[in-house]
């Protein structure tokens, strides 16, 4: 009997080694298994990243194809954080080495594809948008490691090309989140606790984002957050704080992108954007599009389908 025709997707970002099988019917199969930060710590050195990700592969490859029983007749994988020339990262080195690997016994294709642009990809398929990538959109890649706001339009070989349009001039949202919840005494990385205690929040206090030129500055809001920490104040209080300065830096940008180049779709991607808050707020004043948690935070999905469209396998 014949099997199943499917692709491979492997991303290894900072802090997830992550493995997709996506079919010609739409069908996925995702394994990850998050990167070990040592408690209080606030992130992993690349050597360490690049060394976890090597143990973590076999074992998260093994359990994708006992689930999924298909014939890999292309790989993908992300190779570098952003299409930008000078993107780089040594984590990205365990993932191409695999898929190189696979690719070889398979005797099939390999594509490599920007973590970005599979994150956007994961967020539109999540969300039941994959045809936007035929028409021009919004798109927000908020996470430890980004955050950005990029137009992206169709691209024959690309399949999406994305242009920055914004971005933070300073800390990364996911980092200012991630260091609070370390201030407070949670585990690196912290977006899941901070989110929970946010939502216990009686109160939310108004706050001022800071742009520049369109871009947003997230520093100050580490020592905002400590300053509330220092006093005391309630820790849902400091949790809520932290949130609504990324949200209302998000919605700023988005809004100034929306007057500028008109009301296009908007699709929030990246770990960042499964905040509960965030994510109730920006629905209400947008019309807009979000990964499921289980598809924003890193992870092959959107590689996997890349990979797909790329070999021609699906057609959108």
């Amino acid at each position: 009997m014949n099997r199943l025709e499917g692709v491979l997707g492997i991303d290894t970002s900072n802090y997830t080694s992550s493995v997709a099988i996506f079919t010609p019917d739409g069908r996925i199969c995702t394994e990850k298994k998050l990167l070990t930060v040592p408690q209080g710590g606030r992130g992993l050195r690349q050597s360490e990243a690049l060394f976890q990700h090597t143990v973590n592969l076999p074992e998260i490859l093994k359990n994708v194809f006992s689930k999924f029983h298909v014939e890999i007749s292309a790989v993908g994988v992300s190779s570098k954080p952003r299409d930008a020339e000078d993107s780089y990262m040594p984590c990205f080195l365990a993932g191409v080495s695999a898929a190189s690997a696979a690719s070889a016994v398979k005797n099939c294709p390999v594509y490599q594809f920007s973590h970005q642009r599979g994150h956007i990809m994961a967020a539109l398929y999540s969300a039941d948008k994959l045809p936007l990538v035929h028409e021009p959109f919004l798109a927000f890649h908020v996470s430890g490691g980004t955050t950005e706001l990029l137009l992206v339009t169709p691209d024959d070989e690309l399949i999406i090309k994305c242009c920055l349009l914004a971005h933070t001039l300073d800390l990364n949202a996911g980092q200012v989140i991630d260091r609070v919840g370390v201030m407070m005494g949670f585990s690196f990385p912290a977006g899941k606790e901070i989110d929970r205690l946010s939502q216990r929040a009686k109160k939310l206090p108004k706050v001022r984002p800071t742009l520049k030129d369109g871009n947003c500055c997230l520093s100050g809001v580490e020592n905002i957050c400590k300053k509330m920490y220092d006093r005391k104040e309630l820790p849902e209080d400091i949790a809520a704080t932290a949130l609504l300065y990324v949200l209302e830096s998000v919605s700023a940008m988005t809004g100034a992108a929306q007057e500028k180049y008109g009301m296009l779709p908007v699709v929030f991607a990246g770990g960042v954007m499964s905040n509960t808050l965030i994510r109730q707020k920006l629905s209400e004043r947008f019309d807009c599009a979000f990964a499921e948690p289980e598809f924003s935070c890193d992870n092959a999905a959107g590689i996997a389908i890349l990979t797909a469209m790329k070999k021609g396998i699906i057609n959108i």
